[in-house]
């Protein structure tokens, strides 16, 4: 049976969402749908289909969608095992102790206690894109120099950095939210996967609102890993949310949109302990005072 391949370059996260969430919709629906860094601010989204797709009409829907999408490439691949290929091309991510990887290396890693099992797929948050390493790398150390009860992955995608914070602070409650139904689903069977579903409990809300959220004693760490207006937005919120000490974990910034947050947030009364670079993304550490 053949199958195709559509590719589509976009020119940030955002696009490249709103290219995933139409063909998710589309019929026929595709196999598989994955969202790669191409270096930032670009993004890749590939979709897999077993019969062809109807190129020129996915053209015209993602231009209704967002204009700023390139027109889908086409190609039909070799009669292979395309799925394991794609995952193995993945290698494993180490962020500090942690270390995120595919089913495909699950035989390499599986006792390791600090080990992360997530697929590349439809969730953000596979621990390739430098902000999630990022994010990865400040909770564990932040996991080493203090206790951590209670955290909140705050747009949790995949759940990786919720699944990781119930790896390195073993009796920590933990709260994943997010706002896509079928990110919650895929957070939720992550979190199956990687034994922690009863330390990990994972809702559907945008920002804070959730009733669960808003009677939740207060955290002592909030990750999130988001666009930069959405930080901006919850700031408030997020400042309630933390107990005095208490710390967020911000990143999905590139470089040249640190300084409105960082000022945004020094004005609301917390205090910059950490500023990281890589790969043209920025990921920030702040204590609430």
């Amino acid at each position: 049976m053949p199958l195709f391949k559509l590719l589509i370059k976009a020119p940030d996260l955002e696009a490249g969402h709103a290219a995933c969430d139409v063909l998710e919709r589309l019929e026929p629906a595709p196999l598989a749908v994955t969202l790669f860094e191409d270096g930032p601010p670009r993004f890749i989204v590939e979709a897999y289909y077993d019969g062809q797709p109807e190129a020129n009409a996915i053209r015209r829907l993602l231009a209704t969608r967002d204009a700023r999408l390139g027109a889908p490439a086409l190609k039909e691949l070799a009669d292979q095992d395309w799925v394991a290929l794609s995952q193995a091309a993945l290698p494993p991510i180490a962020a500090g102790r942690i270390v995120v990887h595919g089913s495909h290396d699950r035989a390499c890693f599986a006792l390791r206690r600090l080990a992360v099992e997530i697929e590349a797929g439809e969730a953000f948050g596979s621990g390739h894109n430098a902000t999630t390493a990022l994010c990865l790398e400040a909770l564990d150390a932040l996991a080493r120099r203090r206790r951590l009860r209670r955290v909140l992955d705050l747009g949790c995608g995949s759940g990786v950095l919720a699944i990781a914070a119930a790896r390195v602070a073993p009796g920590a409650r933990v709260l994943a939210v997010d706002n896509d139904p079928r990110a919650v689903a895929i957070a939720q069977e992550n979190a199956r996967l990687n034994r922690v579903a009863g330390r990990v409990r994972v809702l559907r809300a945008s920002g804070f609102e959730h009733p669960v959220l808003r009677r939740a004693p207060p955290f002592d760490l909030v990750l999130a890993n988001i666009l930069p207006g959405p930080l901006i937005a919850l700031t408030p919120a997020l400042h309630q949310a933390l107990g005095g000490g208490g710390i967020a974990v911000l990143s999905g910034l590139l470089d040249h949109q640190a300084r409105e947050l960082a000022a945004t947030y020094r004005a609301a009364n917390f205090r910059l302990v950490r500023r990281v670079q890589r790969a043209g993304w920025t990921a920030f550490t702040f204590v609430r005072r």
